[in-house]
């Protein structure tokens, strides 16, 4: 299968700690550049004096175009109601997760599948423009890019309707040897709901096996996340909505969100990162009090769409970076806190510099 994009490959990656780049297959086609190099990107203050490399980001999940279209109210049934603005940009839980990586200078793969077309290409392009290394991204031939249609209303909230396209058909029944490489030499794996959960088991079996801590966004299929996955995750970062409709609970209080917590860890899952919208996060590991972390105010709420994929993309780069767990949470707070300021997903992702800066403000 010919390759619909031509990405520039300038600089070799270090080869002690990211996989050797893939050699060429004929399908899917692979598209591939070069991580950018920073000596002050492995750590959430800058250390140039660290000769060691940091092993990377690996995000393993979604890729769509979002059409998004700003409605003063979403239409009721059988209505029709006009929009006020439309485009189309660059989003997908994975795609979003590993643009925020790249974003926040941590050398990021991301491994997924697109479409041969010009929404294909728009993610590519946005990936590529946020620093994300794309070798182990497949061009098929077999199904459209993954897109989605978001309905933003004034307030900043949003509907979305996703197709899944590329993201949930065309995958092979065994992921690929080249792809599973990657993950075994990762810092950390994120997975999601928007792929087929067979891709994520093998997945995060890869990462286990290597000993490479795994966090899963429950966001994505609405329906039971299979056991056998539950099992091979450290981390389930659930919002307080999923989190309800996983363990049957209740989610109103912070009580009922620990109760709920509490089940997830029956189920296997020895840490729970619970993403609260406005009143902020919070961190249940089994056999431990609870870390709460209020949401950093901002002056202004454009759009959250991205905000929690972007919360739990910062909370593995700081994890991945060995800081503690609350410091992981204030990072993480930060970073969502910029990104609702901004319209889009991948085009509110913010750079290290300002959440840094912003956690400084604090």
């Amino acid at each position: 299968m010919k390759a619909l994009f031509s990405l520039p490959r300038t600089l070799t990656p270090s080869p002690q700690n990211l996989p050797s780049p893939p050699k060429p297959t004929k399908s899917p086609s692979h598209l591939s550049f070069s991580l950018p190099t920073s000596s002050s990107s492995s750590s959430l203050s800058s250390s140039p004096q660290d000769p060691t490399p940091p092993k990377p980001l690996v995000v393993v999940g979604s890729a769509n175009a979002d059409i998004y279209v700003e409605v003063d109210r979403l239409p009721r049934e059988g209505e029709t109601v006009s929009a006020r603005t439309g485009q189309t940009l660059a989003g997908g839980k994975g795609a979003n997760q590993a643009a925020c990586g790249g974003r926040l200078s941590h050398p990021t793969y991301f491994v997924g599948q697109i479409g041969e077309d010009s929404h294909g290409r728009l993610v590519a392009d946005a990936l590529r423009g946020g620093g994300v290394r794309l070798d182990r991204l497949s061009a098929v031939a077999g199904a459209p890019t993954g897109h989605a249609v978001v309905m933003l209303q004034p307030d900043g909230e949003n509907s979305i309707i996703i197709v899944g396209g590329a993201n949930m058909c065309c995958w092979p029944d065994e992921v690929s040897e080249e792809d599973l490489e990657v993950v075994r030499g990762a810092g950390i794996v994120l997975l999601q709901r928007e792929i087929p959960d067979a891709v994520n088991v093998q997945v995060a079996q890869a990462a286990r096996s290597a000993g490479v801590p795994v966090i899963l966004d429950a966001g994505g299929m609405e329906g039971p996340i299979p056991v056998e996955l539950l099992q091979l995750v450290d981390i389930l970062s659930p919002n307080e909505t999923e989190l309800a409709r996983l363990t049957g609970f209740q989610t109103e209080t912070f009580e009922q969100i620990s109760q709920a917590a509490a089940k997830c860890h029956q189920m296997g899952v020895k840490q729970v990162l619970v993403k609260l919208g406005e009143k902020g996060s919070a961190l249940f590991v089994d056999g431990e009090e609870p870390i709460k972390q209020p949401i950093i105010p901002t002056s202004k709420v454009l759009d959250t769409t991205g905000a929690g994929d972007t919360f739990t993309a910062a909370f593995a780069v700081a994890f991945v970076e060995g800081k503690p767990k609350k410091e992981c949470l204030r990072f993480a707070a930060a970073a969502a806190a910029l990104c609702v300021q901004v319209k889009g997903a991948i085009p509110s992702m913010p750079e290290r510099k300002a959440v840094l800066e912003l956690l400084q403000s604090q």
